[in-house]
């Protein structure tokens, strides 16, 4: 008896040694998404009240241009690498470490480069498909797609490298470096022209370069931090050999080459709807959209502050074939991905016209945009990071297959809907896409890895959620109305009850996990 009770002891270990791990590295990843997500808002409302409605659509469409031809250069290694390294360190194999790095960062250099000077090339095309209605905004447009295209190297390069940390379980340079000192640095240069606006015309190309701008200390920061935890990781045994490096070079591609045309489809699916409501509905449309869906935004950081601290150990836990690790993972970190994410759009839909009329008042026309986003988020985050989940578990072609299902019916809707509906029509999109990219996976997922992410967790979070910030702020609307007596004694009963029920819920909700305690001497 004592061999089957010790070996459910090890697994009772492992699993609360693997959820802890991944809190510390996931509450710092959290805190560090809120900073860039609250610096991100800040930075739209800067754009909006700064410029006009016409060159902040330009402005947005100009980033998402940026955002799609920077996923591009990626090549997809945003996964390739975690889960080659980590693959890697879990085997036994780290004598190939080096050779990984250098097969996953030499493409994302040279394609880069490619890749901004074609932008360069093409940025007369890209501002008379989404400007033709709008000729005064032309040449600034040109020039901030311009500016934009000399930095685009440098923002594909410190992600890669990020990334590359991140296969070593080393998350701080990503909290620090991404989400602290770029977004940080963004906010202030932003500010900056916001504020110089105020006394002397500032056109768009400046707030272009102040956007992009702090891509250039990081890269070099996020080269020298992957330099180190290489060399802290490296082995001291003998090197590669030929032939070993040539098979890891076809099998990272054969795994990265569908996630590489993945990425870029997943950035169309976010992306490309600005870019359609500009060219079909005009700049001042793509601005409400652009606005109206920031929100979005703060979701997705979410998501990613999540997944990229689980990401590795659920590589390693799936590449030794431990599915009771990578379905513990999973479920745990679905449950605090939906406590954090479904308050937050439950609270927006609530507040969507409060929250829009911050940016100005022609803003206000994008509220039922933030009620479609907003329910299909409930939904996206309800599954959680489902196509991570699959890309780790080697299914990066069929995460193809279902990117491209959603990107397909992302562009039918807009090109149906927009020219009918405006922005609400990019946003229909937008949410069949969302719902198509995440339930998709969810099945494959459940069938095939037998991993869903319906623990006990999950239902406590999402129901806490509903009642709190959901049912009970509609009892007090239902009285008050929605006025800001309303919606203040709403948010003031709301917050205080999802947090007592938070604490309840602690032990369901995996919440332990983040007490930092010390070794046992």
């Amino acid at each position: 008896m004592a061999g089957p009770d010790a070996g459910l002891a090890r697994l009772v270990t492992s699993l609360l040694d693997g959820t802890r791990a991944a809190a510390r590295g996931g509450l710092a990843n959290m805190a560090g998404m809120a900073l860039a997500g609250g610096t991100g808002v800040v930075v739209t409302w800067i754009v909006a009240r700064s410029l006009g409605a016409e060159q902040a659509g330009a402005f947005f469409a100009a980033t998402a241009a940026f955002a799609l031809v920077g996923g591009l250069a990626k090549l997809g290694t945003q996964t390739g690498l975690v889960f080659w390294l980590s693959r890697l360190r879990a085997t036994d194999r780290t004598h190939l470490l080096g050779s990984c790095l250098r097969t996953g960062l030499t493409p994302v250099i040279l394609l880069a480069g490619l890749l901004a000077a074609g932008l360069w090339l093409g940025a007369p095309a890209v501002a008379r498909l989404t400007a033709d209605e709008s000729p005064h905004v032309f040449a600034e447009h040109v020039t901030g797609l311009r500016v934009l295209a000399l930095l685009l190297p440098l923002g594909a390069l410190s992600d890669v490298l990020l990334t590359a940390t991140r296969g070593y379980r080393a998350m701080k340079p990503t909290v620090m470096l991404d989400r602290v000192l770029r977004s940080t640095l963004q906010l202030l240069l932003v500010g900056a022209a916001g504020i110089a606006s105020l006394r002397m015309t500032v056109e768009l190309p400046v707030f272009a370069f102040a956007w992009a701008a702090p891509y250039l200390p990081v890269v070099i920061l996020a080269a020298y931090a992957l330099r180190n935890t290489y060399r802290a990781g490296k082995p001291a045994g003998p090197s590669s050999r030929r032939v070993e490096r040539r098979a890891l070079r076809r099998d990272f591609w054969r795994f990265t080459a569908p996630r590489a045309l993945a990425s870029v489809a997943q950035l169309a699916v976010q992306r490309v709807d600005v870019l359609l409501v500009a060219a079909l509905g005009g700049l001042a449309p793509a601005a409400v959209y652009a606005v109206a869906g920031r929100f979005v935004v703060l979701i997705q950081f979410a998501n990613q502050g999540i997944s990229q601290s689980v990401q590795p150990r659920l590589a390693e836990a799936l590449a030794t074939g431990d599915t009771d690790t990578a379905n513990h993972l999973y479920r745990t970190a679905t449950g605090w991905l939906v406590l954090v994410t479904w308050p937050i759009n439950l609270l927006v839909i609530l507040f969507a016209p409060v929250y829009l009329g911050l940016f100005g008042e022609q803003y206000r026309a994008g509220a039922p945009v933030v009620v479609v986003l907003a329910c299909a988020m409930l939904v996206a985050t309800g599954c959680g990071m489902v196509d991570m989940v699959l890309a780790m578990a080697g299914r990066t072609s069929w995460n193809l297959a279902n990117v491209l299902v959603a990107l397909a019916l992302t562009i039918g809707l807009d090109l149906l809907l927009i020219p009918r509906l405006g922005a609400m029509g990019a946003a229909l999109g937008l949410a069949g896409a969302m719902l198509a990219n995440n339930l998709l996976p969810l099945a494959q997922v459940a069938r095939h890895a037998r991993l869903h992410p319906f623990g006990v967790g999950t239902l406590a979070a999402g129901g806490l959620s509903v009642v709190c910030f959901g049912v009970l702020p509609r009892l007090v609307t239902a009285v008050l109305g929605t006025g800001p007596a309303g919606l203040s004694l709403a948010l003031a009963i709301a917050v205080p009850t999802f947090c007592f029920g938070a604490w309840l819920l602690r032990e369901r909700l995996a919440l332990d996990a983040f007490r930092f305690r010390r070794s046992s001497p």
